[in-house]
């Protein structure tokens, strides 16, 4: 059997409500339980959740049913690589000590079958949406963080949903159009960095639309697009990259 590394992004669950959310986990178990049978590893680009906090004894509730499938598929020895978004920033060490899940919180190169990829989730790249960039240093900030420690789990875990759900202060998303190549600042960031270094793949997500894209002959850009709209995902098998939808 071909083994396949496979990319997803952007499921937001517990957004706009958990309930609202469930159908959306449940079905992106039974995604993670598909590729399991032929997952050379798993790629996770960010915003998993559409907030997550953890205190130093403390985790959001819910979620017990994508947590245990990654448990799952982590015991049976198949690699997943994890990378914060900008609605699950402020994740600290749970998945790597619970899960034996690393996480990542900026781009990361790596080497798969003679092919070069930087993967991240995309927030704060490329020109442009200076605010958001002035926002999360302030979010990302070690005293920030620290601040927002001394708020019960109770009352801190509703406040930011509010905040994540109502008033998108955290978010950083645009909305979801293209915008044409020279106004898609994720394109110009991986033109810029082909400059000085070769990617065959550039993979991301944040932008909620799934897009692939050559920059030029041998470079392509890919955006995985979501799991609230599109349901879709990143598939390497060895020699190509595609993106494709899940059906239930």
């Amino acid at each position: 059997m071909t083994k396949k590394i496979y990319f997803a992004s952007d499921q937001h669950l517990g957004a706009p409500t958990p309930e609202a959310s469930f159908p959306r986990e449940q079905r992106f178990v039974a995604w993670l339980d598909s590729v399991k049978q032929d997952a050379e590893a798993i790629f996770l680009l960010g915003d998993l959740f559409d907030f997550w906090f953890e205190y130093k004894t403390v985790v959001p509730k819910g979620f017990v049913r994508v947590l245990g499938k990654l448990a799952e598929i982590r015991d049976s020895g198949i690699p997943i690589y994890f990378f914060v978004g900008n609605h699950d920033l402020w994740m600290g060490d749970y998945f790597e000590k619970e899960l034996n899940i690393p996480v990542y919180h900026d781009n990361q190169i790596f080497t798969f079958h003679g092919k070069s990829f930087l993967i991240g989730h995309g927030d704060g790249k490329g020109p442009g949406d200076k605010g958001y960039k002035r926002m999360k240093k302030v979010f990302t900030n070690p005293f920030s963080k620290w601040l927002y420690r001394w708020l019960h789990p109770d009352v801190g875990v509703k406040l930011a949903q509010y905040l994540s759900v109502k008033n998108k202060l955290i978010s950083g998303e645009s909305d979801v159009k293209f915008l044409g190549e020279d106004n898609e600042w994720l394109v110009q960031y991986c033109k810029r960095k082909l400059e000085t270094q070769h990617f065959d793949y550039f993979v991301f997500g944040h932008r909620h639309l799934p897009m692939t894209i050559a920059l030029n002959e041998q470079s392509t850009y890919i955006n995985l697009g979501d799991w609230v709209g599109y349901f879709t995902y990143g598939v390497f098998d060895g020699t190509q990259f595609s993106l494709e939808k899940f059906e239930l």
